[in-house]
């Protein structure tokens, strides 16, 4: 009996022993790395202002908030609000435009910024590959003002320069800019002219972390420039390209406020109707605040659901995950 107690009493004094020893080590690693966590100290106070605190203000959705009551006095309606929303059949089409303009972003734009890092990651010539990665950045500047002026510029039936070819060669002019069948791919085609390029920078950074000897035992093996990129550059930025993706997936529901709101008119309306043009025109404009929180809380469960999903689905296949 008293070995029994004997061994306990030892078993509970080496845990205690290694649990001094850990944080002993963890403090010191915190010392040592002293330096890059004040680093993180502005970011984290940048997500807790103004990510973290707001959401208090989700309670709105189980509320008919009035601006006269205030937030307290404000009557409690439970589900009320997203029963209406899932009632409305302008709830579906809003559905309907936001994830297709987003596929599209998915199958069109996605692919294009590793195609380019990886073209750019080819060139050899230093000034011509600067130049060129200059160019290509540039549009990320401008504003979506900027571009849709640019786009109307080119494309309206007046002044565009598109039709004033078609003129010139005896057609008659197209309205682009009013054609509904044209609306996605025209904000597709934008998205890409505008941020393809800024895209790279990642890519970029991820192909200069790959080893150099990977390539010099491709070359060894006989392997080519196309093989070199199929069985090296690709597997090695694979990480980047499926956490990129899973970020990409959370925004399934959101897209370009601004350029949607640009670009659309009455003709179109039926294809440019967004979650976010709804929250705008209804929970501003019109002062329908729960309801616009409602749309973002749906909205946000949803990209929740489809990072989460997918997170999931990439770590079974056996890849790298976000956590």
């Amino acid at each position: 009996m008293m070995m029994e107690v004997q061994k306990a009493e030892w078993n509970k004094t080496a845990a205690n022993s290694r649990e001094r020893v850990r944080s002993r080590s963890a403090w010191s690693q915190y010392v040592k790395y002293r330096h890059m966590y004040l680093l993180v100290i502005p970011g984290f106070l940048f997500f807790a202002v103004f990510k973290m605190v707001p959401m208090w203000g989700l309670l709105l959705a189980f509320k008919d908030y009035s601006p006269i009551d205030g937030f307290a006095a404000s009557p409690w309606v439970g589900l009320k609000h997203f029963n209406e929303m899932f009632a409305d059949e302008h709830f579906y089409i809003m559905l309907r435009n936001t994830l297709l303009i987003n596929v599209f972003g998915l199958v069109f734009f996605f692919p294009l910024p590793v195609l380019l890092a990886i073209m750019l990651n080819e060139v050899r010539h230093e000034v011509f590959k600067r130049v060129n990665q200059s160019l290509i950045y540039m549009p990320h500047f401008l504003s979506w003002v900027v571009i849709a002026s640019l786009t109307f510029f080119m494309l309206s039936v007046d002044v565009g320069l598109i039709n004033k070819v078609i003129r010139a060669v005896g057609l008659e002019p197209y309205s682009f800019l009013n054609d509904s069948k044209l609306f996605w791919g025209m904000v597709t085609v934008q998205s890409i002219w505008k941020d393809a390029g800024w895209g790279t920078i990642i890519f970029l950074a991820a192909i200069a972390g790959v080893n150099p000897e990977r390539y010099e035992a491709a070359v060894v093996d006989g392997a080519g420039r196309f093989k070199q990129i199929w069985h090296v550059t690709l597997p090695a930025i694979r990480p980047t390209i499926v956490i990129l993706l899973i970020l990409r997936l959370g925004h399934i529901t959101d897209v370009n406020f601004e350029q949607v709101l640009l670009m659309m008119n009455p003709l179109v309306r039926n294809v440019g109707d967004v979650f976010d043009t709804y929250v705008y025109n209804n929970g501003i404009l019109r002062g329908m605040y729960s309801v616009g929180v409602t749309v973002g809380f749906f909205k946000g469960l949803i990209g929740l659901a489809l990072v989460m999903a997918s997170n999931y689905i990439v770590k079974k296949l056996g890849h790298e995950g976000i956590y």
